[in-house]
């Protein structure tokens, strides 16, 4: 290995050290009272070091925000390729998006701060419309769905994409807060996955019951 090579896998191992060490803080302490000086103290690296990849705790919080929307983006981008009843496709959304905060707590909650709290972070007019356009892929992707169940005669015409859009994004959103980081560990996951299995069943019996009356 030649000495660029390796000075550039080190500058690249730092900086995944920072952003792993940055995540544990912000999940533990949320944003306001992490600084650079304690990202640099979690890493086991230098402040000085720190302030060689990112200019401050903003840019940080960004790029794993960042970084680890465009991993679920890569993971819902071939959802129509089976030609799936839309209901299905909906399901599918909603176990990928289970399954991917459930390996990833910390994301989860990381992501709720930024949206509850995103005048507090001073982050740049830039950087902010970057993570609201990367965070509306999945938005997006929802009412196509609806879209598609439309054209495929699967929903009813009359739905409103952007209100039933809305619906499932706050359904799946506010099921995993609720029992994310509450009661027994061990239950979690069944009781995120049963509780929107039924509430999505319940969701697409009424979809289907309003296209059976459309249809008659």
């Amino acid at each position: 290995m030649g000495l660029e090579e390796r000075r550039k896998r080190e500058k690249e191992s730092r900086k995944a050290a920072i952003l792993k060490a940055a995540r544990k803080l912000f999940f533990e302490k949320g944003f306001k009272p992490v600084t650079v000086e304690s990202i640099a103290k979690k890493a086991e690296l230098s402040k000085g070091s720190v302030y060689l990849y990112y200019n401050s705790k903003e840019e940080i919080y960004a790029q794993i925000l960042l970084n680890d929307i465009e991993k679920f983006n890569r993971k819902i981008e071939n959802l129509f390729q089976n030609g799936d009843h839309a209901s299905e496709i909906l399901y599918k959304l909603s176990n990928i998006y289970i399954d991917f905060f459930l390996h990833d707590t910390e994301l989860f909650r990381i992501l709720v701060t930024y949206m509850l709290h995103t005048e507090d972070m001073n982050l740049s007019e830039e950087v902010n419309h970057h993570i609201v356009k990367m965070t509306n892929v999945a938005i997006t992707v929802i009412e196509e769905i609806f879209e598609y169940g439309i054209e495929k005669g699967d929903f009813p015409p009359t739905v409103n994409l952007r209100q039933n859009r809305n619906a499932i994004w706050g359904l799946l959103n506010g099921i995993i807060a609720l029992h994310l980081f509450t009661g027994d560990v061990a239950t979690r996951e069944e009781r995120i996955r049963s509780t929107v299995k039924a509430t999505m069943e319940t969701y697409v019996r009424g979809l289907s019951a309003m296209n059976i009356r459309a249809k008659a």
